[in-house]
């Protein structure tokens, strides 16, 4: 595990010239990194995409839609029974108006279980509570030697870095390679403090 320190800039224009002005300072290129790092939900972790089986926004949902399914088809059902039998004297008439209501009414009380989480789930996800990942953005990461830390987080913040932090991880190839955006940042001035006596 090697020491790194890395921050979030607004652009790859920024990350770059920070990354330049570090350069300027005697770290090497090899020792670092500019990458971007997706919103939360667009890691791709699932086969199917995003970072969660499940849209925490849509829990409950099914069980709802399920309920209001049943209840609307059976509400369906027997609408549809009653109004075909006013028309028909066959049983088979009957029947088939019974079905064509159970699945308008099945169909529409899926529906509507679901609907009511839209306003949930059509918001964007955001970061905010620890352990829920941290924000996109162009991250510029150092792989520095603890006799620097604080020399390289002062070029970072010169060169308009933003959210610094300080982690351990593992560097290979002038990359930061177990980097996992789902993993919430620990701040620089976090691990400033607990190190004070």
């Amino acid at each position: 595990m090697t020491l790194i320190i890395a921050a979030r800039f607004p652009t790859f224009d920024a990350a770059h010239a920070a990354a330049q002005r570090l350069m300027q300072a005697g770290v090497p290129e090899s020792a670092l990194h500019v990458f971007f790092v997706n919103p939360p939900g667009a890691h791709d972790h699932y086969a199917v995409g995003g970072d969660q089986a499940a849209d925490p926004g849509t829990r409950g949902a099914p069980n709802k839609a399920l309920g209001m399914a049943a209840l609307l088809g059976a509400i369906g059902a027997v609408a549809g029974g009653i109004i075909v039998s006013t028309f028909a004297e066959s049983f088979i008439p009957i029947i088939a108006g019974a079905g064509v209501g159970a699945y308008v009414g099945a169909l529409a009380g899926a529906v509507s279980g679901m609907d009511r989480r839209r306003a949930r789930v059509d918001q964007p996800a955001r970061p905010t509570q620890r352990g829920e990942g941290r924000p996109s953005g162009v991250m510029l990461a150092v792989n520095a030697e603890a006799a620097r830390e604080q020399h390289i987080v002062g070029i970072l913040r010169e060169a308009g870095g933003e959210a610094i932090e300080r982690a351990q991880g593992r560097w290979r190839d002038g990359a930061w390679e177990d980097f996992d955006p789902l993993k919430p940042p620990v701040p620089q001035s976090a691990q400033d403090a607990s190190s004070r006596p």
